[in-house]
């Protein structure tokens, strides 16, 4: 057994001994022991190197608020993560942990020439540094930097692993699973409440882990909780609380073992509490002074749970500088354990008889008004160097271990998340919970109701040497140091905010557990101004890092959003479809025949339209059934055009605006009845259009008698375009007389074909003869099937939307989103004829009048014709008037729609280009690698402009 445990204490199985790795050296612990316990045990004080100066740096807590020892963990199957800390890391058979952000290896980092050249990196360095000259930034500081940056390495595999989520409500939910937790937890239980208690560790217990007066106690208790009304999870971490006593938590269900199988890695629990009790603890605060973070400088705190609940000594001449009564406390309980006492350095001149006393008795040299001011070793402490609070009487006393006691900071995280305000204490110098947002209540050292007893609150010890020579770090992990935070108020931040910005202190993983209160009190010394005066920086989610999987659950990979299908879908996979994604809706793109590429395919299909007809998918549309009393009332205020004049039977084109006045969405819609209408969207813009209209129908017009529904997935939508459509729907309809006298160009009838019910439009996206055919979805392939087999004789070919894209901008017809950008009025889109002149008023009328709308040199939208018709335009190619300008040239527009047109022999484009209406037949350049290509302004409509085949 290593010489570092003690015989008889701990609370590991000594009779399970676990093999593990870490950094490719192999060692043992037992069952119950954390990484860092069992490596500490193995004698292994360095555990990594911090952030910026690449300094040895070893454990400093025993918990959540480990700043120092991050390890990467490989699971093996790609299940790689980085940047655990090894004090909540739970040792298992076979487990492989190794180091970070050192090179080649942790004993011999190069990055420690930082160290050595730290005078040159002081705060602020890089914001001065890197700012000049500007040609250096991409070739040699980012590249520097990118190759420095980081702390783990990030994964390079898929994560393999499956995780779970829940949601769970309960009368009382209690975080943290300490004594103050416990006893909240037996009371509300005998209340009857149902309870839900949450703690991060392996075991419950908090501090009483590391206390054996508590063991009875603490089995007792948890005994007493074992009744179905009470629910307790173990290492599982509240990270985040938030609006109406919602709690997010993390649960780790697999990592500690070796062998998990396909069972969940972690469990994300969505927690609802009618009360939320915190009972989180306080972190004990560390010292700052030269050399306190040589490894094996730690807290004292931190010690005694590695005594007692793992059975480990930090060292065996420990010595202890206290500025707290909790520090002697816990070097008289290591004392009492057999571990050696070098000193008790305390910088009080006072202290409490019955303290002093007890370590008399135990032979413990003590140390009244004195402070440690150096540290002697680099990776592991040698000795100390202790002078008096007034730098006198200077000397060195051996040691292998030090312990810092420097007061507690309670964990206030979760009550910042929720809004609870804070108060600052002068007892405990701290800031402590003060009037709560939610339905929430702290206890015990969470709430400042706690004792560790007495002690001073001050940002640094004493030293005789000047203080900007030394290195006494503040945030270990950054390497911030004391005299980082006097040069940001030198440099003038007078806000903790922005000293936090300027030194990064508090921007560590470990979120400014061990150093936000110390660094207030070194601002507030240097700035003469009470702590309140600087402020917080903000607490926010989450408390510990956690994984992306755990909160992404089963949304990775084809999860990662759901890929909506229409019913006629599989049709299209089996015809060899190559399929894209339209927001979240599979389409197919276009069908390959005989090896065709896409171009190939896309000038066959669109042929195949304009002189026999094609049958397109479009059951992806947005649709929303609008119905009552005041629909056309409603559309007529939704709308730019007017809607209450249509008449039963007709179709409409609407344009959607914003309050602005930029277009968000159009489509074509048709009246059903008198107070019945039919609604298309965008197939991107269906829930967007709807929760506008529910919005304005809720909030500005609540008056109207009108009801919403969508209905996207309720039909399935069958577009035949061509002049031989007609022919191919005549024998299979029926009800519906398909003449174009009694069936005109955006009109709507109902009847039947193939035997089904069916709203079929007279509408077209082509400019030939069209029609839509709604079925309902369950008989969409069924009917597509037949229409399918029925136009065989006319020379039918599925398209897909790669077509309907060219088939639409040869008619100039827009796509929103594609021809729009956000700032894309009716007017400069040529839509103009869209606006109902006499209307009173629409969403976005009053916007349309704004100076900036109606001034000038705006971009509309044009069509181009490039001066070579072979040359096809690159969707998004910038626009400009004169090659010839210097660079960063004028930028006039940008190219919006381009495709080879195969009906008219040549490649066309749509633009929006500044003052576009204005500028037909003006020849225009698009600057391209290597060239500048040329082309001419030209209306956007390219084909068939008279509309003379609509009817076929």
């Amino acid at each position: 057994m290593s010489a570092h445990r003690i015989e008889g204490l701990g609370r590991v199985d000594r009779s399970q001994p676990v093999n593990f790795t870490f950094d490719g050296k192999s060692y043992q612990g037992f069952a119950g022991d954390s990484l860092a316990s069992a490596l500490l045990a193995s004698g292994v004080l360095l555990f990594g190197r911090s952030f910026k100066y690449h300094r040895p740096r070893g454990l400093l807590g025993a918990g959540a608020e480990e700043p120092n020892a991050l390890v990467s963990v490989d699971r093996g199957e790609g299940r790689f993560t980085p940047n655990l800390r090894a004090t909540a890391v739970e040792i298992h058979e076979g487990l492989v942990a190794r180091s970070q952000n050192r090179w080649p290896s942790l004993q011999t980092d190069f990055g420690s020439i930082n160290d050595r050249l730290g005078r040159f990196f002081p705060a602020g360095f890089y914001n001065k540094t890197f700012m000049w000259p500007r040609s250096f930034w991409e070739r040699l500081y980012e590249p520097a930097i990118r190759s420095m940056a980081g702390l783990g390495d990030a994964p390079t595999a898929e994560d393999p692993d499956e995780y779970a989520a829940t949601y769970a409500h309960c009368d009382v939910l209690i975080v943290g699973a300490g004594p103050a937790g416990i006893d909240a937890a037996l009371e509300a239980c005998a209340a009857r409440k149902k309870v839900i208690l949450v703690d991060e560790n392996d075991e419950l217990g908090g501090g009483a882990l590391a206390d054996p007066g508590l063991s009875a106690w603490l089995h007792a208790s948890l005994k007493d909780l074992d009744r179905p009304n009470v629910t307790l999870l173990r290492r599982t971490t509240a990270f985040g609380f938030y609006h109406d006593n919602f709690v997010g938590a993390i649960e780790r269900l697999t990592d500690h073992l070796a062998e998990a199988g396909h069972a969940p890695r972690e469990k994300l629990w969505r927690i609802r509490g009618g009360e939320v009790i915190l009972a989180q603890g306080a972190i004990e605060r560390p010292l700052v002074f030269e050399g306190n973070d040589v490894p094996g400088v730690m807290l004292a705190s931190a010690a005694r749970t590695y005594l007692h609940r793992f059975g480990v000594a930090v060292g065996s001449q420990v010595a202890v500088m206290t500025v707290h009564d909790s520090g002697w406390r816990d070097a008289l309980a290591l004392a009492r354990a057999g571990v050696g006492i070098a000193a008790i350095i305390e910088l009080r001149g006072e202290v409490a008889a019955e303290l002093q006393a007890e370590a008399a008795a135990l032979g413990i040299r003590v140390e009244l008004g004195s402070a440690v001011i150096g540290v002697a070793g680099r990776r592991a402490v040698k000795g100390i160097e202790v002078a008096g609070a007034d730098g006198g009487a200077r000397h060195k006393i051996a040691c292998d271990a030090l312990l810092m006691a420097g007061g507690w900071t309670p964990s206030v995280h979760l009550w910042s998340h929720s809004k609870g305000s804070l108060v600052w204490s002068e007892e405990w110098g701290a800031y402590l919970p003060d009037k709560p947002n939610e339905n929430v209540r702290c206890v015990g050292a969470c709430a400042g109701k706690w004792s560790f007893g007495s002690g001073l609150n001050i940002g640094a010890l004493p030293t005789p040497r000047d203080p900007a020579a030394i290195k006494a770090f503040v945030d270990f992990q950054n390497d911030v140091t004391a005299k980082d935070i006097a040069l940001a108020v030198r440099e003038g931040m007078k806000s903790v905010e922005h000293i936090k910005r300027y030194t990064t202190n508090g921007m560590a993983t470990d979120q400014g557990k061990t150093s936000n209160l110390n660094a207030l009190q070194l601002a507030s010394g240097a700035l003469d101004r009470p702590v309140q005066a600087i402020g917080l920086t903000t607490f926010r989610p989450p408390y510990t890092p956690q994984t992306f999987g755990a909160l992404a659950g089963h949304a990775k990979g084809a999860l990662f959003q759901p890929t909506r299908k229409t019913s006629i879908d599989p049709w299209a996979e089996a015809k060899g479809a190559v399929f894209e994604l339209v927001a979240q809706w599979r389409r197919a793109r276009y069908f390959p025949r005989g090896g065709e590429d896409m171009h190939a395919a896309v000038a066959r299909e669109c042929l195949a339209v304009r002189n026999a007809v094609g049958i397109f998918d479009a059951s992806t549309l947005g649709k929303i059934e609008v119905v009552g009393p005041d629909a056309a009332e409603f559309l007529n205020r939704m709308y730019t055009n007017p809607w209450k004049a249509l008449e039963p039977g007709r179709c409409r084109y609407g344009l959607l605006l914003r309050e602005d006045g930029f277009i968000t969405d159009d489509g074509v819609s048709a009246r059903l009845a008198q107070d019945r209408f039919h609604l298309t969207t965008t197939t991107g813009g269906a829930a967007r259009v709807l929760n506008m209209m529910e919005d304005y129908l809720q909030t500005e017009w609540p008056d109207l008698n009108v009801w919403l529904t969508s209905t996207t997935e309720q039909w399935s939508v069958i577009a035949l375009q061509g002049p031989m459509a007609r022919k191919v729907l005549e024998p299979l309809v029926m009800g519906i007389d398909l003449s174009p006298e009694a069936f005109p160009h955006m009109a709507v009838r109902e009847g039947t074909i193939c035997g089904v019910p069916t709203r079929l439009f007279r509408v077209s996206f082509t400019g030939e003869l069209g029609f839509e055919i709604n079925v309902p979805a369950a008989y969409g392939r069924h009917v597509w099937e037949a229409v399918f087999a029925a136009g065989q004789a006319h020379g039918i070919t599925a398209y897909g939307t790669e077509t309907m894209h060219v088939l639409r901008a040869e008619k100039g017809f827009i796509i929103v989103g594609q021809d729009t950008d956000g700032t894309v009025t009716p007017y400069d889109a040529g839509l103009g004829w869209a606006v109902g002149k006499k209307k009173p008023d629409f969403v976005g009328k009053r916007s349309l009048a704004r100076p900036d709308i109606v001034a000038g040199g705006r971009k509309q939208l044009v069509g181009l014709l490039t001066d070579d018709p072979n040359v096809v335009l690159e969707e998004g190619a910038q626009i400009v008037a004169d090659p010839n300008q210097p660079v960063p040239m004028t930028m006039i527009g940008h190219v919006t729609s381009s495709y080879w047109s195969a009906a008219l022999g040549r490649s066309i484009a749509m633009a929006l280009v500044q003052g576009g209406h204005d500028r037909m037949g003006e020849v225009l350049h698009i600057p391209m690698p290597g060239k500048v290509l040329t082309a001419k302004v030209s209306p956007a409509m390219f084909y068939d402009p008279e509309g003379s085949r609509l009817n076929g």
